[in-house]
């Protein structure tokens, strides 16, 4: 309960600070849950936790925290067409994983910038060359990755099953 408490206040504190201001605090804020597998959370390969269930269990992965900045900062104003879930293919030392991030555009056309849980900095696309995105989604639509930027529109969002089933959770959670 202390945890959930401790969401609220920074979704309190927020409130009337700058948009960056609000990114900076949010991804600071998430960055420091524990990262903990699915299978060990929930016995399951792969699930998408609410921003409750990640906060009450205080540990989740990549998704999870990427979900939880997304409505955090939705809660605090920020408009819905500038937040976009991003898949990447992320390339580490010795290999390429899948992950999810949070991608931030000022504007449509502009460059994002990447909320990611393994970086603490806030940093633009072009600095982020370890990523390769996919695919971006929010609750407006899915669209295939072009380059570093949003490319095709490839549908609405519902086509991610995990996100549909996602926000009905949430939609049962009150939020």
């Amino acid at each position: 309960m202390a945890r959930i408490l401790k969401w609220q206040d920074l979704i309190i504190e927020n409130m009337d600070r700058k948009e960056m201001e609000k990114l900076n605090a949010v991804n600071s804020y998430f960055n420091k849950i524990a990262q903990v597998s699915d299978l060990d959370n929930y016995k399951q390969q792969d699930y998408w936790a609410t921003p409750l269930e990640l906060i009450a269990l205080n540990g989740g992965d990549c998704e999870d925290i990427a979900i939880a900045k997304y409505f955090t900062l939705k809660k605090l104003n920020v408009e819905e067409k500038k937040l976009w879930l991003t898949y990447v293919r992320a390339y580490t030392k010795n290999r390429i994983v899948p992950h999810l991030v949070l991608t931030y555009y000022t504007s449509p056309n502009a460059e994002p910038f990447i909320l990611d849980n393994i970086m603490p900095d806030i940093l633009s696309a072009s600095k982020r060359k370890d990523l390769k995105p996919t695919y971006s989604f929010n609750v407006s639509g899915l669209w295939a990755a072009k380059e570093r930027e949003r490319g095709k529109h490839d549908g609405g969002a519902n086509r991610v099953y995990k996100w549909k089933d996602l926000l009905e959770r949430m939609e049962d959670e009150g939020f």
